[in-house]
């Protein structure tokens, strides 16, 4: 996708909680293209120093933050970073998460499904509430990632479908709180995001089967009403319109992004 700089987010700050390779890198940069400066936070430094360095290479600002969202004090330190970075704060997109594994939730140790939880849900409960009084100031917003599994019956996916229909819920109640004091909370459920993960599972899947992963993309596509998959921008461009004022009278929704893959 073009790097064209459509200033929806001029003069806003924008902290992305989550800075990956993928997702992450695109919610950064596309808020940077939008105008923003951003905060980025994840746990691991390099991964925030390389996407911090594209947000500056394409002249806009980033500090970097790291952090562990399922710790109390961390949390505590990375809300209070954000806003003496720049003096406010405007919206904080949640993309934090960690993929569960791919088995019957009646056969997941029950362990891991708290510990799932720990970041899949409770990290953007937890970040929110530090950084209220900051969006409140400024009137902000809050973009919860979700996902397509909210709406489809894939096997595999119980926990993280439990995880993330829990998020879907606490952004609903979170918009129902945060209105009255002007901060609105919505969602985006992203479909297979056509980036490193989901290609190293068509990669595996057509490996296992003796075919071409075209062979893969092309079996999923043709249930897609766009025939393709969303990439990451795709995704992170509805999220800053989300954050934007052009959706400032659209809070407690979740908008699916995923080419036409489900219906809502």
């Amino acid at each position: 996708m073009t790097q064209t700089r459509i200033p929806l987010l001029e003069g806003k700050v924008v902290l992305v909680s989550g800075v990956g390779p993928g997702l992450g890198r695109s919610l950064a940069v596309r808020s940077a293209l939008a105008g923003a400066r951003v905060v980025l936070a994840a746990r691991t430094q390099s991964r925030l120093d390389a996407v911090a360095g594209e947000v500056c290479d394409l002249g806009g600002e980033a500090v970097v933050v790291t952090a562990d969202l399922t710790d109390d004090a961390s949390v505590g330190n990375l809300a209070a970073k954000a806003y003496d970075a720049f003096g406010r704060l405007d919206s904080v997109i949640h993309n934090a998460f960690v993929q569960p594994a791919r088995i019957r939730l009646l056969d997941a140790e029950p362990d891991d499904v708290r510990q799932g939880l720990e970041i899949n849900l409770m990290a953007a409960l937890n970040l929110t509430r530090e950084l209220v009084p900051a969006l409140v100031e400024s009137q902000g917003s809050v973009v919860m990632i979700n996902s397509m599994v909210l709406r489809n019956q894939l096997p595999g996916f119980g926990a993280y479908r439990v995880m993330k229909a829990g998020l879907l819920a606490l952004a609903r109640s979170l918009s129902v709180e945060l209105g009255p004091q002007g901060v609105r909370v919505n969602s985006v459920a992203p479909g297979y995001i056509w980036a490193d993960s989901v290609k190293s599972w068509f990669d595996r899947q057509a490996a296992e089967r003796g075919v071409d992963p075209s062979v893969v993309y092309d079996e999923i596509a043709a249930g897609i009403d766009l025939r393709r998959l969303p990439e990451p921008d795709d995704i992170a461009n509805t999220a800053v319109f989300l954050a934007s004022e052009f959706a400032r009278a659209i809070t407690g929704q979740c908008v699916d992004v995923n080419c036409g893959h489900t219906h809502h």
